[in-house]
C-alpha cells in the first residue's frame, strides 16, 4: 500500500513538473515573432471594400464615353447633351452618397478624378476632330492629362506596400497612395466641363451660346496649365498612407 502511494506521488510530482517548466526556446521566439508582426502595421496587408455604390456610379461614367464619343462624331448632339446630363447628375450624386453615408474609398479619390479626365478626355478629342475646339487648347488638355497620368502610374508602384508584384499593382482593394484635387483644379475640372458642355450644345441651342466660347477657351487655357503645376509644387496634393500610417503609430 505504502509503496503504490509512493509512486502515486512521484508520478503527480513529475506531472506538475512538466506542467510548471518554464516554456522553450522555440516557443519564445514564436510570442517574440507574434508581437512584432501585430507591432508592424505596415507588415499587415490593408484591404477596403471598393464595390460601393459610389464607385459603381463612377464606373458608369466612364462607360458612358465611348458613347458620348460616337454620339459627337455623328453630330447626334441631343444624345451627347443627354450623357453630358447624366455624367454630371451621377458625379454629384456618387460625391453626396460618399460623404453622406461614409462610403468614401482610398479607390474613389483615384476613380472619381480619372472618371473626370476620361470625360473630358473624349469631349476634347471628339469636338476637335468636330472643328468645334481649337488644335491648341486641345493639345494644352490633353498634355497636362497625360503627365498626371503617368505620375499616377509611379506613385502608385512607390506606394504600393511590399511585395511588389503585377497582380497587387492592379488590385485596387489594396490602398497605397490618396489623391486630394487642389483648390485651383476643383475650378479647373469646372471650367472645363462648363465649355465642353457649352461647345455640344451650342450646334443645338441658341445662338447667342457661341459668343462666349473665346473667353471660355482662355479661362480653361490658364487653369489648366495653373492646375498642373499646382499637382507638382503641392505638398498635400498626394499622401502615401504607409507614411500616414508610420506618423500615426505611437513611439515603441
Amino acid at each position: 500500500m505504502s509503496c503504490t502511494l509512493l509512486h502515486t506521488s512521484i508520478a503527480s510530482n513529475h506531472a506538475h513538473s512538466r506542467l510548471s517548466r518554464p516554456p522553450t526556446k522555440v516557443n519564445s521566439y514564436v510570442k517574440s515573432d507574434l508581437q512584432n508582426n501585430k507591432a508592424s502595421p505596415a507588415k499587415v496587408t490593408i484591404r477596403e471594400n471598393i464595390y460601393t455604390l459610389p464607385n459603381l456610379l463612377t464606373m458608369s461614367r466612364i462607360l458612358t464615353c465611348p458613347v458620348l464619343g460616337w454620339s459627337i462624331l455623328d453630330s447626334n448632339f441631343h444624345l451627347a447633351t443627354g450623357l453630358l446630363v447624366y455624367a454630371g447628375l451621377s458625379d454629384i450624386i456618387d460625391g453626396f452618397l460618399a460623404r453622406r453615408f461614409n462610403m468614401r474609398t482610398v479607390l474613389g479619390t483615384i476613380l472619381d478624378p480619372a472618371a473626370d479626365k476620361t470625360l473630358m478626355t473624349t469631349l476634347t478629342v471628339t469636338l476637335m476632330m468636330k472643328g468645334l475646339l481649337p488644335v491648341s487648347l486641345a493639345a494644352v488638355i490633353i498634355g497636362r492629362d497625360v503627365l498626371l497620368s503617368l505620375s499616377a502610374f509611379y506613385i502608385r508602384y512607390t506606394s504600393l506596400p511590399h511585395p511588389k508584384t503585377f497582380a497587387r499593382y492592379w488590385d485596387f482593394s489594396i490602398p497605397s497612395a490618396e489623391v486630394r484635387p487642389t483648390t485651383i483644379s476643383k475650378f479647373n475640372t469646372a471650367a472645363q466641363l462648363a465649355l465642353m458642355f457649352t461647345t455640344t450644345i451650342a450646334p443645338i441651342g441658341p445662338t447667342y451660346l457661341s459668343a462666349y466660347l473665346p473667353e471660355m477657351q482662355l479661362l480653361v487655357a490658364v487653369t489648366t496649365i495653373w492646375s498642373g503645376l499646382s499637382y507638382v509644387f503641392s505638398k498635400d496634393a498626394v499622401r502615401v498612407l504607409s507614411e500616414a500610417r508610420k506618423q500615426r503609430q505611437p513611439p515603441s
